[in-house]
């Protein structure tokens, strides 16, 4: 079948502008369709159609076959139909052909105008799907010009973007200059579809040693993971899939030439390659390289958090500049990671031994009846230190312990701190009266002036108002709950 040559002109221009010839000639029937409608000023339902063989755009009017008709515009009679096509039937519809010869000038114009427009909306829907397919790819691309700190692109069928705060610290380029970006996103604006290239994504990193490594490009080396920090440093974790293959060796190459040449691309910035390990504990000591690791552990699986400990030495290695070098691993695992050196973590685990001996049973505070002891049990108060450290308003929420009760507790504890206080004195004390009793004694008796000094010790006083607090506080117990029952 042989095409006119507008069709040929339209097959062409959807070549160079890289969208379907069914849009171009969709976009020519549109066109002469409003030329049409704006020209009859009629509210006939019109359609068109471009004819490939001839070249010109067919524009009918649509008309439905009825028995009555009430809206001539867009009705029409059996009989009258009848006489443009013998087979139509009602119901049916009949095709009333427009002239478009007499268009004229102004009509002419406006198909043109409506031509373009949807040929540029057609060109920018294509480019946006394109791209939106392309994200994640590395492509190279020539720089245009510069505004405002952003690179403008030459993409070749498309325009592209290199945003400031996606350029590393170390670049500088201008108009003419060739470079390397990945596509991270498409955005659409007034000017069309902008494509949004990055120097900092670390899929930019990934594509570089795939293009640099054959063991990476076909699959026999996997990058896990990679994080940047921009012209600086970055970390890759690196994996193979045969076990005689060295993934990181082979990311290196012979002296170091596949890594370099990757340096080289990055204006310097320096490249960590370490293996990837399925535990985590591993995983992060690998990802502190080059610091040397004695150990790590897990402190919280589900928050993915973890301590590791080191040399004192290497401390400062491990954490690098600034913290670079840590946080570069907590990125690339995926994990807090806390570092310590082996006399902090010695130092802790002391301080955290001496806090457990210091805590004191609450059982040996004297005074406390059972019953009191168990409702303090039950609130979570197992310590004296615990007791110390609550408020007398915390212990009056205690079910069954009253105001007088908690007054009576909070003097108890004082007197358990006090007697702490003057244990070196009662021992001296003590010391003194052995002293004596060591001394002869009248033949048949006792010395009284002992025996009366022994009696008002320290300690038997305390148990003596230890007692008496004991007996009140059970009372004062018993009125707190009837006073609880009767409230209930």
């Amino acid at each position: 079948m042989t095409t006119s040559v507008l069709y040929q002109q339209i097959d062409q221009l959807s070549r160079d502008k890289g969208i379907d010839p069914a849009i171009v000639v969709s976009a020519v029937e549109d066109a002469v369709l409003v030329a049409t409608r704006k020209f009859y000023k009629s509210v006939e339902d019109l359609r068109s159609t471009f004819n490939k063989e001839s070249g010109h755009v067919e524009v009918f009017a649509i008309k439905k076959v009825v028995e009555t008709v009430t809206n001539p515009a867009r009705e029409i009679s059996l009989a009258a139909a009848q006489k443009l096509d013998p087979e139509v039937q009602l119901d049916g519809e009949v095709k009333i052909q427009k002239p478009t010869d007499v268009l004229g000038r102004i009509a002419a114009q406006t198909a043109k105008q409506v031509i373009l427009q949807k040929v540029r909306e057609a060109e920018r829907d294509s480019i946006f799907a394109e791209y939106t397919g392309r994200i994640g790819e590395v492509i190279t691309c020539l720089v245009k010009r510069m505004e405002g700190g952003d690179l403008i692109l030459d993409l070749g069928s498309a325009e592209g973007r290199l945003p400031k705060r996606e350029q590393s610290r170390l670049e500088n380029f201008s108009a003419g200059d060739r470079i390397r970006g990945a596509i991270v996103r498409v955005e659409k604006t007034t000017r069309g579809p902008q494509v949004i290239i990055s120097r900092i994504d670390p899929a930019l990193l990934k594509k570089l040693f795939e293009m640099e490594v054959p063991e990476v490009y076909d699959g026999t080396v996997v990058i896990k993971m990679a994080a940047r920090d921009t012209g600086e440093r970055s970390k890759i974790a690196v994996y193979s899939k045969d076990r005689d293959v060295d993934p990181v060796g082979a990311c290196v190459g012979m002296k170091g030439s596949r890594v370099q040449a990757i340096i080289r691309e990055l204006h310097g910035e320096k490249i960590d390659i370490i293996a990837y390990s399925d535990d985590p504990s591993q995983f992060a000591m690998n990802a502190l390289s080059p610091a040397k690791i004695s150990r790590a552990n897990i402190i919280d699986s589900i928050e993915k958090h973890l301590e590791v400990i080191v040399e004192t030495d290497q401390l400062s290695l491990a954490i690098g500049k600034k913290g670079q070098n840590v946080r570069l691993a907590a990125k690339l695992t995926g994990w807090k990671i806390d570092i310590k050196s082996e006399e902090e973590k010695r130092a802790e685990i002391e301080e955290q031994m001496a806090q457990l001996s210091a805590r004191t049973p609450l059982s040996e505070l004297p005074g406390l009846t059972a019953t009191i002891l168990q409702k303090l049990t039950d609130s979570g108060i197992e310590t004296i230190e615990q007791l110390a450290d609550t408020p007398i308003a915390e212990l009056t929420n205690i079910k069954g312990v009253g105001p007088k009760s908690a007054e009576k507790i909070i003097e108890s504890v004082k007197e358990y701190y006090t007697r702490q206080s003057e244990e070196p004195a009662g021992e001296e004390s003590t010391a003194g009266s052995e002293a004596q009793a060591a001394e002869p004694l009248p033949p048949g008796g006792e010395d009284v002036a002992a025996r009366d000094e022994v009696s008002v010790e320290p300690a038997d006083a305390a148990s003596s108002t230890d007692t008496e607090s004991s007996s009140n506080m059970e009372s004062e117990n018993a009125i707190d709950n009837e006073a609880s029952k009767q409230e209930e």
